[in-house]
């Protein structure tokens, strides 16, 4: 069995090799790739020194190196952490065990289940969001998912494979998640630890355009993926909007048997028609990710990956 073992890094010099031996402990015969993604310090050289296979990704963002690391590697596990030494390699024994019995197709390390992440995290705007993001992507699946956006994950090669890679940044981890759960992918997860960084170790996120990058995924996933919920709710609003400017206007026709209001009449009518737009825009997207998500998968039946 081949396993990959991929570390995405920009400038992790002060704890890529501790990382990388830990994982060589852990998985002795696997092998292990880290991508660095410009960094400007020796995070290439020390891995190289390490052991690991060292491969470059110039366009900048977590994403992008994600993308090139399930197009050129080719395994039957991938093993995903972070260079930041922030996700104990010793987990991955746990982690692995669902993918080699085939009983998922991505598991899972969830950080909150034992505290760890809260109160590691010294960043509190970060556990808001991740609340925040998977509250809302279990209400909009339907899913009991603890932890969306962690970075330590088990692929099979089916997932690896197929998955279409569109986020460029540290969102990937949300498209994954939301990706698994729109294709129906088999999702487990298993508590892990975390640990923040160690002292000197700055972490590249930032909290507020991090955050927004991910609810905007969240946002344009929810119209590609649920387009009639999406276009559903977008109808309800103007509906309500020409209720609110067209109730006054038929009042005062059935009081007088005359439109006064001749512009609040058009604005009413204009409302009403764009909320019927909206409704059948989400009914016929709605057929169109069905069909899609039909031939999806017939491909996945098809794949002997």
């Amino acid at each position: 069995m081949r396993i990959a073992v991929l570390l995405p890094c920009y400038n992790e010099e002060l704890t890529i090799g501790k990382v990388i031996a830990d994982f060589q402990r852990e998985l002795p015969d696997a092998t292990i790739y880290v991508y660095d993604n410009n960094s400007k310090d020796k995070t290439a050289q020390i891995a190289r020194e390490a052991g690991a296979v060292v491969r470059r990704e110039i366009r900048q963002g977590k994403g992008n190196v994600v993308r090139s690391m399930f197009r050129d590697i080719d395994a039957d596990v991938y093993v995903m952490a972070d260079g930041d030494d922030t996700y104990p390699a010793e987990f991955v024994h746990n982690l692995m065990q669902p993918v080699i019995d085939d009983e998922a197709d991505m598991v899972i390390g969830d950080r909150h289940s034992d505290g760890s992440y809260g109160s590691e995290n010294k960043r509190p705007f970060h556990n808001f969001g991740n609340h925040f993001v998977k509250g809302l992507i279990n209400r909009l699946f339907r899913s009991g998912l603890r932890d969306i956006m962690t970075g330590y994950r088990v692929f099979n090669r089916r997932f690896a494979k197929t998955m279409p890679v569109k986020s460029e940044g540290f969102e990937i981890e949300t498209e994954m998640t939301l990706h698994a759960l729109d294709k129906r992918f088999r999702i487990v997860e298993i508590p892990i630890a975390y640990r923040d960084r160690p002292p000197g170790s700055e972490s590249k996120l930032n909290t507020f355009s991090d955050g927004i990058r991910v609810l905007k995924t969240v946002f344009w996933i929810f119209k590609d993926y649920k387009p009639l919920a999406f276009f559903s709710i977008i109808a309800l609003v103007l509906f309500i909007l020409g209720l609110l400017v067209g109730i006054p206007v038929i009042t005062e026709f059935f009081a007088s048997g005359r439109i006064a209001k001749m512009p609040s009449a058009i604005l009413a009518v204009g409302l009403m028609v764009l909320a019927t737009n909206s409704l059948t825009c989400g009914f016929i997207l709605d057929t169109i990710v069905r069909n899609h998500r039909d031939e999806y998968e017939l491909r996945q039946s098809d794949y002997h990956g």
